[in-house]
């Protein structure tokens, strides 16, 4: 349930909620891949091992070819060639949501503060906001490595709450992966799951968010609409 008249801040996600970014963090991991001599991999696979961080990424990939658990060391050695590859791929094949920027608009218009909290690394993250014409909506935006702790650890939203002088009734998230609800359950805070973006091949109602919405432009509609039945 969301009490959409209680709400004042919205921390949204990045990749799978609010970019499709997939397309060149694939070209990213088969840079790197080939760069070590290795077989790359399909852009689908890549789908399914996002949502976790950019060295969870990689530690997927390189696990897949390798056909087997890969050591601390190994994992060192790639994840430079990794980073280089993507800051090169940030926004060549990516690309926004539909309804992205006009929700966004209409939240920050209504007067909502609104965020990013993503597990990308934050040198990776305001470019990519930049590059979409959409940073000028977000009052904060935290990375996967701004605090020492990332989703579906609850540490950014608390940290959102804390930041903002906020009570858990007032925040709400916005995501596409499990991580996202998981975060806001152990935060305390109302949650919207969106089915299109990526969730490891789960359906996203299974973790339990408050709300699920198929589309981005249904978010503000549903914000509305519990506005709407709070007052009645």
């Amino acid at each position: 349930m969301i009490h959409a008249k209680q709400i004042k801040a919205i921390a949204f996600d990045l990749d799978g909620t609010l970019i499709d970014s997939v397309p060149d963090l694939a070209a990213a991991t088969n840079a790197m891949l080939a760069e070590l001599n290795l077989p790359n991999c399909s852009e689908s696979q890549v789908r399914s091992w996002v949502g976790n961080g950019a060295e969870k990424l990689a530690e997927r990939a390189l696990s897949f070819v390798h056909d087997r658990a890969i050591d601390a060391a190994e994992l060192a050695d790639a994840m430079p060639l990794f980073m280089r590859h993507y800051q090169a791929n940030l926004q060549q094949h990516s690309k926004l949501y539909d309804g992205v920027k006009p929700v966004l608009q209409q939240l920050h218009a209504a007067g909502y503060r609104l965020a990013v909290v993503t597990n990308k690394p934050y040198r990776f993250t305001l470019p990519l906001l930049e590059a979409f014409g959409i940073a000028e909506f977000f009052s904060l935006v935290l990375g996967g490595d701004s605090l020492a702790k990332m989703k579906p650890d609850p540490m950014p939203l608390t940290h959102l709450l804390t930041q903002w002088q906020l009570t858990p009734e007032q925040l709400l998230m916005v995501g596409d992966s499990k991580n996202d609800i998981l975060a806001a359950k152990a935060a305390g805070i109302a949650s919207i799951g969106l089915t299109y973006g990526y969730n490891y091949g789960e359906d996203i109602g299974l973790s339990g968010p408050s709300a699920v919405c198929e589309q981005f432009s249904e978010i503000t509609a549903l914000i509305n609409s519990s506005a709407e039945s709070t007052e009645q």
